[in-house]
């Protein structure tokens, strides 16, 4: 894999804040209306904080983890699947969605005690929506902000 192009890295940051900035709107204004529940992602940051260290971190610090996480490491993550499969920046962006729901719901979330992938309740179902939604919103728009034609499946 060859080094990142600076206007792409660029275009993937945006991607990614645009990405994360839309799932907090969903998070906190469509899925309380869709599922009864609000996704605070901070949540799980302070929970999984006080379990491995026994710290226990401010929401407002816990929130712009997830955030950073959100907008940079998702973003990572997107452009990793589409560099190293042959995915169209759909497919890396539903895959994406999907393993790192399932990191959060089925991995993370036990860690701090809870259910294996929270029971597949409410919470978990929006969190799928959330999820992959988010990693769609940011891989089309890395695709519309870096526009190169690439041979791709998925």
């Amino acid at each position: 894999m060859k080094a990142i192009d600076p206007t792409e890295l660029k275009a993937l940051a945006y991607a990614g804040l645009i990405g994360e900035i839309t799932f907090e709107a969903y998070a906190w204004l469509v899925s309380p209306i869709l599922f009864g529940v609000k996704l605070e992602p901070a949540n799980l940051v302070i929970g999984l904080t006080k379990a491995l260290s026994g710290l226990q971190l401010p929401y407002a610090a816990a929130f712009t983890i997830h955030f950073l996480i959100g907008a940079l490491g998702f973003a990572t993550v997107i452009y990793l699947l589409k560099k190293l499969t042959r995915f169209s920046h759909l497919g890396a962006g539903v895959a994406a969605g999907l393993l790192l729901w399932f990191v959060a719901q089925g991995m993370l979330a036990p860690l701090m005690g809870r259910t294996f992938m929270m029971g597949f309740g409410s919470y978990t179902q929006s969190s799928f929506i959330g999820h992959v939604g988010m990693t769609v919103v940011i891989a089309l728009l890395w695709k519309k902000f870096f526009p190169r034609p690439e041979p791709s499946f998925a």
